[in-house]
């Protein structure tokens, strides 16, 4: 049985690093940061996870074995954890379901529950629970879990609500919970600080835009829509996700062309989106191609546009005015063609973007739209992992 977490013993300095790990079912992501500077001491993936391990060869056998191939690459560049006053590990949790909506220190009765919501996401949830208990093993400071769905989670009812019948809904815990939550509350705090603009003051629309994509509208801090739902398919064409769909295509493929539920699901998830139009899913390969005269890369550029303008104008309407649109990610950091064609024939919303500033390659957040624009469109680099421990610092802080 796993103890309680330990409680730091005396008051924890400003300069003690928090170690964030995002867990997955074959990889580990890690970050040593120092939550209040945000100085990053070092940071890595261990990749191929339970594909061999010990003198097998591959990648190592399980998370705990991961966790000592993470620690010698530390030691490898000169970082010691039990020199350096580890804070505390911070997880990425991707979903917290209806109950968890605060970063919380996991004790057994929290990692039940996470377990518990392994149905709500079972290629997810498990990695970070094995990630846990690891971490729990290794190092001796509190472990908190931080939820990707917290930010989602008191979403007006009409929001959150799927038009089923009541008693299964809640029978199952059915809803639209959406991801990325970490992201979109770090990027639009950090918007407000790039405006010079309380956060209680602005309307956005924040595109989170890379392999997995989402959009949400913040009215002065707290989302009131988001683009995925009840599972991270739901929303934005994405690198091998579908987006929102038709759901009677699921009985359609099973009936005509004889495609098992799991089958579907595996297609939707792993072998649409970009890779299913265009055949690859490097979004700057689709530009690539799209630029080379590929007709099917056009499409799934202009099919990847096309939705994410619809989401745009669905979330003005449901905010009633727009201060700012926001890009972060991969895609919404790196791609001036995406954001230009975003705002292309919005000029009546009042967006635009200036194509000097578009196209300037800044690893920084910067305003992109005219001077004067009646909406800001800006890109602001959103980082996950420096929420994760300024969050989990925030929870040690609370006692």
């Amino acid at each position: 049985m796993t103890e309680p977490p330990t409680q730091p013993t005396t008051e924890p300095t400003t300069d003690q690093p928090v170690l964030v790990l995002n867990a997955g079912s074959s990889s580990l992501k890690y970050q040593l940061v120092v939550p209040e500077s945000g100085h990053v001491l070092a940071s890595g993936t261990v990749e191929r996870i339970g594909e061999g391990g010990g003198d097998g060869g591959g990648g190592p056998a399980d998370h705990a074995e991961a966790l000592q191939q993470m620690q010698q690459r530390l030691r490898d560049d000169g970082v010691d954890l039990q020199a350096v006053g580890l804070r505390a590990v911070g997880h990425r949790v991707v979903h917290g379901g209806p109950d968890f909506s605060d970063p919380v220190l996991v004790d057994d009765e929290v990692l039940s529950r996470v377990r518990d919501l392994v149905p709500l996401a079972p290629l997810h949830n498990p990695g970070a629970i094995t990630g846990i208990e690891a971490a729990q093993e290794a190092y001796d400071v509190p472990q908190v879990a931080v939820f990707d769905t917290a930010f989602f989670s008191d979403l007006p009812a009409a929001a959150a609500t799927y038009a089923l019948p009541r008693d299964l809904a809640r029978e199952h815990r059915l809803r639209r919970y959406g991801f990325h939550g970490t992201s979109h509350r770090y990027v639009a705090g950090a918007t407000a600080d790039l405006l010079g603009r309380p956060l209680a003051d602005l309307d956005q629309v924040v595109l989170h835009l890379g392999n997995g994509c989402s959009a949400s509208a913040v009215h002065g801090g707290r989302a009131v829509d988001t683009s995925m739902g009840l599972t991270p398919l739901e929303g934005l064409v994405m690198g091998t996700r579908s987006g929102d769909v038709d759901p009677g295509l699921h009985a359609f493929l099973h009936r005509e062309a004889g495609l098992s539920l799991d089958e579907v699901d595996e297609l939707l998830n792993k072998r649409s989106g970009l890779q299913g139009i265009a055949g690859v899913n490097d979004f700057r390969e689709v530009v690539r191609r799209k630029d080379a005269g590929d007709d099917d890369a056009r499409l799934a550029f202009d099919v990847f546009v096309h939705r994410l303008k619809h989401y745009v104008g669905a979330y003005l309407a449901q905010l009633g005015r727009l201060d700012v649109l926001v890009f972060t990610a991969g895609i919404g950091q790196n791609s001036p063609p995406v954001r230009a064609a975003v705002v292309e024939g919005l000029g009546g919303l009042g967006l635009s973007v200036d194509p000097e500033r578009n196209e300037a390659r800044k690893n920084e957040a910067r305003v992109i739209s005219p001077d004067g624009s009646p909406v800001t469109v800006a890109v602001v680099p959103t980082n996950e992992e420096l929420a994760i421990a300024r969050q989990a610092a925030e929870v040690l802080s609370r006692g």
